[in-house]
């Protein structure tokens, strides 16, 4: 089945893409979703008339990851953490637990963006990407330490 993506899935293709998926996936997941369309003429035909606003749109968010990476860019992130004998952590460090000590510092950022492959269980310094915008990716430094 031939849909148009409505928005940026990183799997599937960017705005606007025409691509052809299983029709169980389209019709469960991706039409109800509001990620995509079914690629009829009247839907192309659309899209060509959209694409202009899909690109301000875009430009946009570009913008906005930007001004976030500026954000992020200096900011360093110390995140103190209980530990046992041998300074073996308690626990871990996730990304849910980064984003709440970015919400703290001002600055909001959904939790899913943060791409951190496992939990931090060790202590020291970490670079830890955020993913803004599919071409905007901040290096936010995150220093992991005992709990005085």
């Amino acid at each position: 089945m031939q849909i148009i993506l409505r928005k940026d899935y990183e799997t599937l293709g960017k705005i606007g893409d025409v691509i052809a998926v299983k029709p169980g996936y389209a019709r469960n997941f991706l039409i109800p979703g509001g990620i995509a369309y079914s690629a009829t003429k009247a839907n192309l035909a659309r899209l060509e008339h959209d694409k202009k606003t899909l690109e301000l749109q875009d430009l946009k968010e570009r913008r906005r990851a930007g001004d976030l990476h500026a954000k992020l860019h200096d900011l360093r992130l110390l995140m103190p953490v209980q530990t046992g004998e041998e300074d073996r952590m308690f626990g871990a460090v996730t990304s849910a637990d980064i984003a709440e000590a970015i919400k703290e510092r001002g600055v909001e950022i959904d939790r899913r963006k943060i791409q951190l492959a496992e939990p931090i269980k060790n202590l020291g310094e970490f670079d830890v990407p955020v993913k803004l915008h599919r071409e905007v990716v901040a290096i936010l430094k995150v220093d992991v330490v005992k709990e005085s």
